[in-house]
């Protein structure tokens, strides 16, 4: 598992409390967006039904998915029986077992083997020619941490191809693209006591500088940074343009602890401060192939956070539902984007689809409070989760489209699997996320959850074993939601573990603002 951004509040975890409002900082754009009125719990309207695949593990309790991609192949991690050595690294190694990267396909679940001496590994996100980038550990302990190394690494010909360091301890891939170029982060030699891998993640001011890199024929590329010590490169493109982010000085910020922290573009050769919303904190999560960039910004006074848009010359405020926060995830080719917002008051937050400058409440399933939306295709299909806070027992996989939201449990044969989280969707509208198999009573997906894949029973899926083509009409909530049996509360360290899953899903690290 891949470290999150712990401020945002998840469907599972408790809401965040009310927080000071705070204006955008001068020179801040602020798109004019108008509340849709689309409604969110239509009556029910036909669907189809879906094929559930159980993706399973590699023998031990848990797997985890990571990347769907357009030709329905499923990257994650999961695990073997093995318990995990003492000195295992925390990334890749998120449950408490070995696990191993797999990559689903044509009904396979193919082991990704980990680097001579690694125990663990997991894969980001595979290429149109089949190379897969991903990180493993290796046998040499770091010195800071006292854990196995990471190295990123690429898959290929059933082969894995250590990608080396600037010089420094570690490296991670975050992403490749169809042309080989695979992006991250690594470490190198120079002493940084800000270092956003080894302060902001791992609390240690030993460390040395983080780099984002590009590697492309058998060469690793330090892309450099906006101005201060360290960067690191989070998504690439078929153009070839990588965002992440980058410290803009050394120097560090009252609010946070650590130095300015701005979104980056970088694009043949130069990098391109994106900004913020007012805040000294600002992160991208997702980058389309127009080099359209979505991702969250502190406002001023960085204790409130607002989902940015980057439409290639300017960063635009997406805005909330009348709260204080919100999150942009994911984005399609249209520009489409969607995630979550507070409403007014900050107790509850919806899945919201931002197009063309409306913001649309994509509700929640019948008897909810909260959902996020994790996922869009280039039909405007949305996944994500609907739940009730406290426990993941409320947790219900959903699919918005034509202004409707259903529960995915509706739409899928009944085997006692229950899916928790949908986390994508590809234009195909395949679906692949986290759920609990028959007899798994945990309150934490890292105990007993799997990765699932679904096939939708249509016309693009014709003759599939299995599939039932007749019509489904699925309701915004379902009497199998009902639990049977009561489930605790959720600790912090599950809270934890579970904005691993949603947030991140292997694709790289992201630092932990210091407040």
């Amino acid at each position: 598992m891949l470290n999150p951004i712990p401020r945002t509040k998840l469907p599972g975890l408790a809401p965040l409390p009310p927080l000071a409002r705070y204006l955008i900082a001068v020179g801040a754009t602020v798109a004019v967006l108008v509340t849709s009125t689309i409604p969110v719990r239509a009556a029910a309207q036909e669907h189809h039904h879906y094929k559930l695949i159980d993706l399973g593990t590699f023998g031990g309790p848990a797997s985890s998915p990571g990347f769907l991609s357009e030709r329905g192949i499923v990257l994650g991690a999961a695990t073997l029986a093995t318990p995990l050595p003492p000195n295992s690294s925390p990334y890749p190694c998120g449950f408490p077992f070995v696990s191993h990267g797999f990559d689903w396909q044509n009904g396979s679940l193919i082991d990704l083997d980990p680097l001579p001496g690694g125990y663990c590994s997991s894969p980001s996100t595979i290429n149109s020619r089949g190379q897969i980038a991903g990180n493993s550990e290796i046998g040499e302990i770091d010195p800071v941490f006292a854990v196995r190394q990471i190295r990123a690494v690429v898959w290929a010909d059933d082969q894995i191809k250590n990608l080396g360091t600037l010089g420094g301890n570690e490296s991670a891939a975050s992403a490749i693209n169809n042309r080989g170029e695979v992006v991250g982060l690594t470490l190198n030699a120079i002493p940084d006591p800000f270092s956003l891998f080894d302060l902001v993640i791992f609390g240690s001011s030993a460390g040395t500088q983080t780099r984002a890199f590009l590697w492309q024929n058998g060469v690793m590329q330090d892309l450099g940074t906006l101005g201060g010590p360290d960067a690191q490169a989070t998504s690439i493109n078929e153009r070839g343009q990588v965002t992440g982010f980058s410290y803009t000085n050394s120097i560090p910020n009252a609010d946070t602890g650590m130095p300015t922290l701005d979104p980056f573009l970088w694009k043949n050769g130069r990098m391109t401060d994106l900004g913020t919303l007012g805040g000294t904190f600002g992160l991208p999560f997702a980058l389309n192939n127009r080099g359209q960039v979505v991702g969250d910004s502190n406002l001023a006074g960085d204790l409130t956070f607002h989902p940015f848009f980057w439409d290639g010359r300017q960063l635009t405020d997406l805005g909330t539902l009348g709260g204080d926060n919100g999150d942009a995830f994911a984005l399609n080719d249209a520009g489409n984007v969607v995630g979550d917002a507070s409403l007014s008051g900050n107790q509850t937050m919806h899945a919201v689809l931002w197009k063309h400058g409306v913001i649309t409440d994509l509700g929640t399933l019948e008897g909810d409070t909260d959902s996020l939306a994790m996922s869009i295709n280039s039909k405007a299909q949305v996944v994500g989760t609907s739940s009730i806070p406290g426990t993941i027992a409320h947790s219900h996989a959903f699919l918005w489209e034509e202004g409707s939201i259903v529960d995915l449990n509706d739409l899928i044969p009944s085997s006692g699997f229950r899916l928790l989280f949908g986390l994508f969707i590809n234009d195909s509208g395949e679906i692949a996320g986290i759920g609990f198999p028959p007899g798994c009573e945990a309150s934490d997906p890292i105990a007993c959850g799997h990765s699932y894949l679904l096939i939708p029973c249509d016309e693009n899926h014709p003759d599939i074993e299995g599939c039932d083509y007749s019509p489904a009409a699925g309701s915004t909530g379902a009497a199998s939601r009902t639990e049977t049996k009561p489930q605790k509360e959720l600790t912090p360290e599950e809270s934890s573990r579970i904005r691993d899953l949603l947030m991140n899903r292997h694709r790289g690290f992201m630092p932990r603002p210091m407040h």
